[in-house]
């Protein structure tokens, strides 16, 4: 069914006319005579089949008409005088909202901003720490970097990374009360980001799921997980992304060389129309980016030798699901 909508000029100046209450400031406006606003305004009535204005000496008052035609109309012209401003402006400047699951947020993204402001000094970031997958379509939200099995649907998306899981503790922890074997953990407080199913993932990998766990703790998400261990109160399961740089200046330590695989990803999610938006292309641009030169310094050599951990194939357990 095609839409009849009245012709732009005689809109464009009924909308400036209420919004000035003058025939005169309108014209100005839009770089007319007052005789041609008259004009396009009782074109736009005679094809209404209404009135729109009351007239009084030079002021104008809108009629019941006019009033309910417009808040369209203005809603209109400022949503075309946006888009307009988005398709003009720089690609690289303007404010970007990203969702991001917490502990990537917190261990992995925020150390790597200054890189991104270096780049993008123009591009206004709001980082939100969530891993809800409603954000995906929040209006207010442009892109998702998160953690699933990416099963959303009717979005777009992208792996950005796997991750291998194994326990961390902080090194006072380990040196009051060494770890020597998995059975030493048996001493320890077991810290859960999930409801435990990672830790049986990673002790059936290592033959260990007749240990008797006593003392746990869960704390709702990887991100408190990971810094409980940090604070000495028990061992976490780290993952190969977020608890990497806590590893490399020493806040953590790894006592095992034996890691699991994940039982999801991380994903970069956004709405289908976002994708194309050069603002969010760019910080995907730079989030691979950032990630390839994680991957490429993992596997540089160190001291003449390539290092690397004993990873398993996913035991034949029941998988779980945890938010990083």
């Amino acid at each position: 069914m095609v839409k009849r909508l009245p012709p732009l000029n005689p809109l464009r100046a009924f909308e400036a006319t209420a919004r000035h209450g003058s025939l005169t400031k309108a014209a100005s406006e839009l770089n007319v005579t007052h005789g041609a606003v008259s004009h396009q305004i009782k074109a736009l009535e005679q094809s209404l089949g209404v009135k729109l204005f009351e007239r009084s000496g030079q002021r104008v008052k809108l009629t019941p008409h006019g009033a309910e035609l417009l808040p369209a109309v203005s809603t209109a012209f400022d949503g075309i005088a946006a888009a307009t401003q988005r398709l003009t402006r720089p690609a690289s400047s303007g404010a970007l909202s990203v969702s991001c699951v917490p502990a990537l947020l917190l261990l992995w993204m925020t150390p790597r901003l200054g890189s991104f402001t270096a780049q993008y000094p123009d591009i206004q970031l709001t980082l939100i720490p969530s891993n809800d997958p409603r954000d995906i379509r929040a209006p207010h939200i442009d892109v998702c970097v998160h953690y699933g099995n990416g099963g959303w649907a009717d979005c777009w998306m992208r792996k950005w990374s796997g991750l291998e899981l194994f326990p961390v503790v902080s090194p006072s922890l380990i040196n009051n009360r060494p770890i020597r074997s998995v059975r030493d953990l048996a001493d320890h407080v077991f810290l859960h980001g999930d409801d435990g199913r990672e830790w049986h993932t990673w002790l059936a990998a290592a033959d260990a799921l007749d240990l008797e766990r006593g003392r746990r703790h869960h704390l709702g998400d990887a991100r408190m997980a990971t810094e409980a261990a940090v604070h000495g109160h028990g061992v976490a399961l780290g993952d190969s992304v977020t608890a990497s740089a806590l590893l490399a200046r020493g806040m953590l330590i790894a006592p095992f060389s034996l890691s699991v695989p994940a039982v999801d990803d991380f994903y970069i999610v956004c709405r289908n129309e976002m994708r194309a938006t050069p603002i969010v292309q760019i910080f995907m641009d730079w989030i691979f980016a950032e990630k390839e030169q994680d991957d490429a310094r993992a596997h540089a050599p160190a001291g003449g030798r390539a290092t690397g951990r004993r990873k398993r194939t996913k035991p034949g357990v029941s998988g779980g699901s945890s938010t990083p």
